[in-house]
């Protein structure tokens, strides 16, 4: 069987990158990273994490904060004892258009006991971190990246997302229908063949897709499609090629439908990113 998670960050990678790592004392501000998210593991210490929307958490014990899409943040710990930090910027590819990015909440915050299996990649994290050795940045920022999948796992697992793209991978059957369309974009899914993969009738499959991914199958798959469009506009590929690979008949057929999901033809999107001072921006 296809690793779903694999159906998706093979065609969308985040990369991570350290921004800091060590104590952190009173109040420190982190501003919205202009399209980056963040991932903060907290190994000791008491932290007060405020937004702007007034929504506070308090973490007590050795925790992981997720941020993946931009959002401004106050950590407060005590003015003397601090709290220890390793801080990553996350670049999830397409930004906003990035499924995974897109799929989660604006903050997620879980204790690193959670994640399973974890405890020797977050021990050689921190031990980097903590550290200055010859390779340090390189080897901390992939190591941020496997926490992230770790992190993913972990939502997928305990079922704490209930609606959503992560919801639909956890789901025992849907996620067969959602790798399908992940991985063959460009087949002619119809709603009995993807209930078919699904393992379920039409009724029960087109109702239960509804609710736990929030959108109907074949929604769901233009979205998709979308995205994959927008990835190789940024990349410079020729409608044409765009257009059979993704599983459109031809440049007008994508062209409408990328218009309906988005309210811009194809030239007027990559010219709007390309006017945009975030040359991702949607």
């Amino acid at each position: 069987m296809v690793d779903r998670l694999q159906s998706l960050l093979s065609r969308f990678a985040v990369t991570a990158e350290v921004f800091h790592a060590g104590p952190l004392c009173g109040i420190n501000d982190l501003a919205a990273d202009g399209e980056r998210g963040q991932l903060h593991l907290i190994r000791e210490g008491q932290v007060r994490v405020e937004h702007a929307d007034s929504k506070v958490l308090q973490i007590d014990q050795p925790s992981v904060l997720l941020y993946p899409r931009p959002l401004a943040h106050r950590f407060v710990t005590d003015p003397r004892r601090g709290a220890d930090f390793a801080c990553a910027h996350l670049q999830f590819e397409g930004a906003g258009t990035h499924p995974v990015a897109a799929a989660l909440p604006p903050v997620i915050c879980l204790p690193l006991d959670q994640l399973h299996g974890g405890q020797p990649i977050l021990s050689v994290l921190f031990e980097e971190a903590f550290a200055q050795r010859c390779g340090r940045q390189a080897l901390l920022d992939r190591l941020f990246e496997v926490v992230l999948i770790q992190i993913l796992r972990a939502l997928m697992e305990s079922g704490q997302l209930r609606v959503g793209l992560l919801a639909g991978m956890a789901h025992p059957r849907l996620r067969h229908a959602l790798v399908a369309m992940h991985e063959s974009p460009a087949e002619e899914w119809t709603l009995e063949s993807l209930a078919q993969r699904a393992g379920m009738s039409r009724s029960a499959f087109a109702d239960s897709f509804r609710d736990t991914i929030g959108s109907t199958p074949g929604h769901y798959l233009q979205g998709w499609r979308t995205r994959l469009v927008q990835q190789a506009l940024r990349k410079g590929l020729p409608l044409k090629r765009i257009a059979i690979d993704v599983g459109y008949g031809s440049e007008a057929a994508l062209s409408r439908a990328f218009k309906v999901q988005t309210g811009q033809s194809p030239r007027q999107w990559k010219q709007a990113m390309a006017a945009s001072p975030r040359s991702e921006a949607v």
